[in-house]
């Protein structure tokens, strides 16, 4: 099962131009195939999104504007990572428990996940996330 240490911000690269900077990313930014792209947008002041663990998927989380809070646990260790650069992502491996929080207005928050939507792949209950490591 993945620790809090498995955690990674990766790198996402970056063209400047003077009219604008453009990033892309490719097969090479992330360590899984693409199989699904979401994302999340007018997120009321004072929301949480997330709350949820995943049993095998893997996500990758961009701020594309705006800035969020992501917290995360394996069950022992806690850690708060913000995301406020449109050319870093944090990339989640599967086992760890995540909350969204703290979103600034205007803020988008893209994930990229390596699976389709499954329902059954899902923790949405802490408690259940806590027995799942053992």
């Amino acid at each position: 099962m993945s620790k809090i240490t498995d955690i990674q911000i990766l790198n996402i690269p970056k063209i400047h131009d003077t009219r604008g900077n453009l990033s892309v990313i490719e097969g090479d930014v992330i360590p899984f195939t693409m199989k699904r792209v979401y994302y999340l947008y007018d997120v009321p002041s004072g929301a949480e999104r997330g709350g949820h663990s995943h049993k095998v998927q893997q996500e990758f989380l961009v701020a594309l504007s705006g800035s969020f809070d992501v917290v995360l646990t394996d069950g022992q260790t806690k850690r708060t990572v913000t995301l406020n650069k449109p050319n870093e992502g944090l990339l989640i491996p599967n086992g760890i428990w995540r909350e969204l929080e703290n979103f600034s207005s205007g803020s988008v928050c893209l994930v990229i996940a390596s699976d389709v939507f499954e329902e059954a792949d899902y923790i949405r209950d802490y408690q259940d996330f806590l027995l799942s490591k053992n």
